[in-house]
């Protein structure tokens, strides 16, 4: 049976994405985490050699699917990159998929052909303070003025925020509850809108996280994504997507933390040998390795599945929430055993620890998560 990850095309997309992050983004790293953003020239670079048009359709300047994109989030982290990299980069994987998908063709040339290309960046603003997983809670309100709509109201913990040219928004436009709310473009040096402050997190420091603020910003009604209405619907088809990416960033974290730790077991001298010939270090490794792998082999399959356009939501949510356990235990085991060095701010596991620990809380919580699996079974009473 063909291997659909292991095809010519995508040997060559791997290689690609290594070298790109060895020589692009390795050596840049703790600057980067120092100054709390990545710089534009790296996303003009990646879209120059076709990196962020993957899983992107060809219509809009992309090419490849799921797996594609999958491949480049596994060489990023695994050569040296982290969580937080691929959530700054690949920011554009969920500011501007609602686009292609509903936009116009005027939408898809004035914002997701450019930022596929890397000189544009969007954010997806749906969080509000107070509302967290609540999407249907959201209050930030559009109101119809002619050709415009006035937007008002606040969003926070918006990845790449501070950074973005747009920002895709969901807007109330309607009454309460999911069916209320609408996407609308809105062009962060439109009047009204601002930055109001770049958070402070415990880690993914490369990637800006903000809190915007809309005051009467005048919006053009051509830059509303679809109908009104269907917000919503549009974010629930592209949740799967963004989870299925946090699964695959789950296991590649805890592959680079397990690759990091191995040779420093064949190196640390304690007391007169080497880590690695003391039985608890070895069954550590072991554990880490089989957590590891069954994340990797399972997230695959169930990644190979949804490309195949079979229905898989609560496989969707097994996945995330297996590579997510996976890697905090890998990440934890790793800087147990690096020990006071685990602990230093210089020592790469340190960064993929804290980076690690958002991927329970991102794109849904472990316990929306298990939510999701559960309404998947025969759990109906008489």
């Amino acid at each position: 049976m063909t291997n659909l990850w292991t095809t010519p095309e995508r040997c060559d997309l791997r290689k690609l994405a290594a070298e790109f992050t060895l020589q692009e983004i390795t050596p840049h790293m703790d600057r980067w985490e120092r100054d709390g953003s990545l710089p534009r020239s790296l996303h003009e670079q990646a879209g120059g050699l076709g990196l962020l048009g993957l899983g992107f359709p060809e219509s809009a300047g992309g090419a490849g699917d799921y797996i594609d994109l999958a491949i480049l989030i596994e060489e990023l982290i695994v050569n040296g990159g982290s969580p937080g990299l691929c959530g700054s980069l690949l920011t554009h994987t969920i500011a501007a998929p609602h686009i292609a998908a509903a936009g116009d063709p005027d939408q898809i040339a004035k914002y997701v052909t450019p930022t596929l290309e890397g000189t544009k960046i969007g954010a997806l603003g749906i969080t509000e303070p107070g509302t967290g997983s609540d999407v249907a809670a959201v209050r930030t309100t559009a109101v119809r003025d002619g050709d415009h709509y006035i937007v008002n109201g606040a969003k926070t913990y918006i990845t790449s925020g501070a950074r973005a040219d747009y920002v895709t928004t969901v807007v109330r436009t309607g009454g309460p509850g999911h069916r209320g709310l609408s996407l609308l473009i809105v062009d962060t040096d439109t009047p009204g809108f601002t930055v109001g402050r770049t958070l402070e997190k415990m880690g993914c420091l490369c990637s800006d996280t903000a809190e915007l603020s809309y005051d009467n910003v005048r919006v053009p009604a051509a830059n509303l994504v679809g109908a009104e209405g269907t917000a919503f619907a549009q974010l629930m088809t592209r949740l799967d997507g963004e989870r299925l990416n946090l699964a695959v960033q789950g296991y590649s974290t805890a592959q680079r933390a397990l690759d990091l730790t191995l040779p420093w077991v064949r190196d640390r001298v304690t007391f007169g040998e080497p880590l690695a010939h003391r039985q608890v270090i070895r069954h550590k490794l072991a554990e880490m390795a089989r957590q590891t792998t069954v994340a990797r082999v399972y997230v695959r399959d169930v990644l190979t599945r949804y490309v195949a356009g079979e229905s898989v939501g609560a496989e969707v949510a097994m996945a995330k929430n297996t590579a997510a356990a996976a890697c905090e235990f890998v990440i934890n085991e790793a800087v147990q055993i690096f020990g006071g060095m685990g602990y230093i701010r210089e020592n790469e596991v340190e960064r993929l620890y804290r980076d690690g620990r958002l991927l329970s809380i991102g794109g849904g919580a472990t316990e929306i998560m298990n939510e999701v699996i559960a309404k998947s079974l025969p759990l109906a009473t008489r």
